[in-house]
């Protein structure tokens, strides 16, 4: 099966500050979001009038159609183009990305689907400076536009930073996400490697028993206190046009603080146990699961809560700022191999069924040591049996 490596190095991180942001510049962001959103849905319905008529609708058209823009609104005038320019180029990557996975004739499911008008509502104020849209004076942010926010400096950034992006979360806090240049980290060389399973039952399985990753559950803890607010909220849902009371809105702020705790408690459980596995392993034989589509099963809540592409996502950079090697393994036919003598199963496995064992050689393991294994043996990590295992074609038979 095939296998892609990625190595450590070199490259780009993204530090976040909280703003402090004043009476005056709020409303201006705000406002300059709603230049940048308008500008959003113009690209959209150009670039679908565009596919009707089967005409290029590329950034240097839609740079071109901006100017005109800014010149018949006086209001789109007021603010900066900087931000409006970046909404252009976002669309253009969204777009192409769209383009290009209809083009490879990849599944519905697989597909990142085209630019969608952006409701006011339903879509959080977003907005993007490159290097000339900003400057850093004085331990404040200014903005293009003469908006000016203050930033809470709890750490120096490493490099001076090349972009920037402003954000407001669902509570309603400011966030600015500075992109800087960052050197790697390299760790002394440990000779090891390790193979890593992913599930369910266990967010990750591996080759050592003591670098296993339990299910959290943090979901499953703050169910109950989440459920209770959600009660809540439905019952001081305003009626369709009305305004929004402001028991709705506490109830409200209660729902997404819960939430943003749960991501920030499965994000600081990926990151202290991908540090661990860094620190101890030289090279990561890692299974390439997309979960996606659990999301359309029985096991979709618990598969959430596990946040194996949260997992996965902080473990790879981790393994790229310590100059670690990860090969990122396909999961086809991983739970049906032998992890031993490279023998595959007439059938595949039920997944009540937790336990391997092999018709041809014997083995008997954990169905998920197995798979991890497998991973191993796929990257070319496990020299004393790689000779002896068979990556694709029919099972192998035992001799009479």
């Amino acid at each position: 099966m095939a296998t892609s490596q990625v190595n450590g190095g070199a490259g780009y991180a993204r530090y976040a500050y909280r703003l402090r942001v004043s009476s005056t510049a709020g409303p201006a962001l705000i406002s300059e979001w709603d230049r940048c959103r308008w500008v959003w849905n113009q690209c959209v319905a150009q670039s679908r009038t565009a596919h009707a008529v089967r005409e290029e609708c590329g950034p240097a058209r839609l740079d071109k159609m901006l100017t005109g823009w800014r010149a018949g609104h006086e209001w789109l005038r007021t603010g900066s183009s900087v931000p409006q320019q970046q909404a252009i180029r976002d669309f253009s990557r969204s777009r192409a990305k769209a383009l290009k996975d209809i083009k490879n004739r990849l599944p519905l499911k697989q597909r990142a689907g085209m630019p969608r008008f952006k409701k006011k509502d339903r879509s959080g104020p977003t907005l993007n400076y490159t290097r000339r849209g900003f400057r850093l004076k004085d331990g404040r942010l200014h903005l293009a536009g003469g908006i000016v926010v203050t930033v809470v400096w709890s750490r120096d950034l490493p490099a001076e930073p090349s972009s920037v992006r402003i954000y407001r979360d669902s509570m309603g806090h400011w966030y600015a996400s500075f992109v800087v240049s960052t050197g790697a980290q390299p760790l002394s060389r440990t000779g090891r490697c390790i193979g890593i399973d992913w599930g369910v039952k266990e967010t990750a399985t591996t080759t050592s028993d003591t670098h296993d990753l339990p299910h959290p559950g943090h979901g499953e803890k703050a169910s109950g206190r989440l459920a209770c607010y959600q009660r809540m909220m439905a019952r001081r849902k305003p009626k369709r046009g009305h305004v929004m009371s402001k028991g709705y809105r506490q109830a409200r702020r209660q729902v997404a603080k819960v939430h943003k705790k749960i991501v920030r408690q499965r994000q600081d459980t990926a990151r202290k146990w991908a540090k661990r596995v860094v620190a101890d392993f030289d090279s990561i034989a890692v299974e390439d699961f997309r979960p996606k589509f659990l999301a359309q099963s029985t096991m979709a809540r618990k598969a959430a809560d596990a946040a194996i592409s949260a997992t996965k996502y902080e473990l790879v950079n981790m393994a790229r700022k310590h100059q670690r090697t990860i090969h990122l393994v396909h999961p086809a036919y991983t739970t049906m191999d032998c992890g031993c003598c490279g023998a595959r199963t007439k059938h595949a496995l039920p997944l009540s069924e937790r336990t391997y064992t092999c018709t041809v050689c014997g083995a008997v393991s954990s169905r998920d040591k197995n798979s991890a294994r497998v991973m191993l043996v796929r990257a070319g990590l496990d020299p004393a049996g790689a000779d002896r295992v068979r990556l694709e074609g029919p099972p192998v038979r035992q001799a009479a």
